[in-house]
């Protein structure tokens, strides 16, 4: 795809330290694109970026965009933002994430996934089929592809394969050949304001798909088949361990860090064929259900099995994803993403079926107080086949809010609800000194949640040798 651009055409990208703002910086790059962007901190995804000879400003001043010409602004921005006012201010042309992917890629193939939960993983998924394939795909992911050592890719083939975030509804404008719908969830409530508002936006997203392209949306979940029977969307394609479904999960099963699976197809018109004997390095029923989304949408556009099979067992992952970290004393310690009751649930859920032996310990760390407001009945909920909770204070990630509860008694009503014993920690010190007491060869260890903790997990390894 090219793009003429004027030469003095400057885009800078506010919050360009985000994972997906710092992929499609890369690619837009790539396409020819100045770029520069600015952040309030520096982390490995701005350390990309520089390898790359992207111009990076460390904070927000209205200095940053005297040259700039075009701005890209995160989800995560806020309007009182210096630069989106002094922006404002000078009539320089603004736009969301969401949009500027939709305009890079109008002219692409485009795969685009999205959901409340599963997106960086089905997305990766698909993107190493792709590759083994040898389409050369762009990729613009929400997570770091280990394979790949970055989140993002500027492919030379006419295919796209994107996730796209629902966070502040943009991912409607996003143009698709094809779409995967892993799950709606209760979540971005901030934005949507109710689950019924959100399923319509994901019904336009459904809408967007041309006649000649196809939806993959798994019927596991309650809200995807209201999303159906609701929307009367003729080119929808089902995946999932559902009877009905078009692509069908049989024969599941998990040992330590895999999962072994078949697949049913009964697509219309064509005789019930099964793909048997599919191994990938992931556990959980949910990441199976990411998998067999990957192998509908590759398989229905003509890759052959053997590529499908063979990329899968091969697969690298993505970073955040159940990620080993370290092991002391025994007890080996992971990182995980997970930062909502789904998805804390599913991670548990799967490392007690691989690990029965194990006493399993969540350091959890809420992200969001609106989400914490949100969703607490359901967070006290979520550790129910863990044996130990570490609790962390709340990350704000920037919200001014209140929080509506007694810590306490939140710490106190997840040992009820959940029957775990509920520790609280202040800071990774006191979570070092803690574990170090605590470990043993019985114990597996996740920390959990969308802010810092993850790099207090990576920090471990040093704090626990004081």
């Amino acid at each position: 795809m090219k793009i003429n651009l004027a030469k003095s055409e400057i885009i800078h990208f506010i919050g360009i330290g985000g994972i997906g703002m710092s992929g499609l910086a890369l690619v837009m790059m790539g396409l020819g694109f100045k770029i520069q962007g600015s952040d309030k901190s520096f982390n490995k995804n701005i350390e990309r970026l520089k390898k790359n000879r992207i111009n990076f400003f460390l904070g927000h001043a209205s200095s940053n965009i005297k040259n700039a010409t075009i701005l890209v602004v995160s989800s995560a921005i806020k309007s009182n933002n210096i630069e989106l006012k002094e922006a404002k201010k000078k009539g320089l042309p603004i736009y969301k994430r969401g949009d500027m992917l939709a305009h890079i890629t109008s002219l692409k193939k485009n795969i685009v996934v999205s959901g409340s939960h599963g997106k960086t993983t089905t997305t990766s998924l698909i993107a190493s089929i792709f590759a083994k394939a040898k389409l050369d795909p762009t990729i613009i992911n929400g997570g770091v592809i280990n394979s790949l050592e970055n989140s993002a890719k500027l492919g030379k083939s006419d295919w796209s394969i994107l996730e796209s975030d629902e966070s502040d509804g943009s991912f409607v404008k996003v143009p698709s050949t094809y779409a995967v719908v892993t799950n709606i969830d209760r979540e971005h409530m901030d934005y949507y304001k109710s689950l019924d508002d959100l399923k319509k936006h994901f019904i336009k997203f459904m809408l967007k798909v041309p006649s000649f392209g196809k939806t993959f949306i798994c019927i596991d979940d309650k809200n995807n088949r209201d999303v159906c029977r609701i929307s009367k969307i003729k080119n929808i394609l089902t995946y999932g361990f559902n009877k009905n479904a078009n692509f069908k999960i049989k024969n599941c099963s998990f040992n330590k860090n895999k999962s072994f699976f078949d697949v049913e197809m009964n697509l219309p018109n064509k005789k019930k064929n099964i793909l048997k004997k599919f191994e990938i390095p992931l556990i959980g029923y949910h990441n199976v259900k990411n998998a067999t989304a990957a192998i509908a949408i590759s398989y229905f556009i003509g890759i052959s099995v053997n590529v499908l099979k063979k990329s899968l067992k091969n697969y690298k992952g993505v970073e955040r994803r159940f990620n080993k970290i370290f092991s002391y004393n025994g007890a080996d310690i992971y990182d995980d993403y997970a930062h909502h009751p789904t998805e804390i649930k599913e991670v548990i859920s799967s490392v007690r079926n691989s690990y029965k032996e194990k006493k399993i310990t969540c350091i959890f760390q809420p992200h969001r107080v609106s989400r914490l407001n949100d969703l607490k009945n359901e967070f006290s909920e979520s550790f129910k086949n863990a044996n130990f909770v570490i609790l962390c204070p709340v990350y704000k990630a920037g919200e001014n809010i209140k929080l509506n509860l007694d810590y306490f008694k939140f710490a106190n009503k997840i040992a009820q609800k959940s029957k775990v014993q509920v520790f609280f920690i202040n800071n990774q010190y006191d979570l070092a000194k803690f574990l170090k007491k605590f470990l043993n060869i019985q114990n597996l260890v996740i920390g959990m949640g969308a802010g810092s903790i993850s790099a207090w997990i990576k920090e471990l390894p040093k704090l626990m040798k004081k």
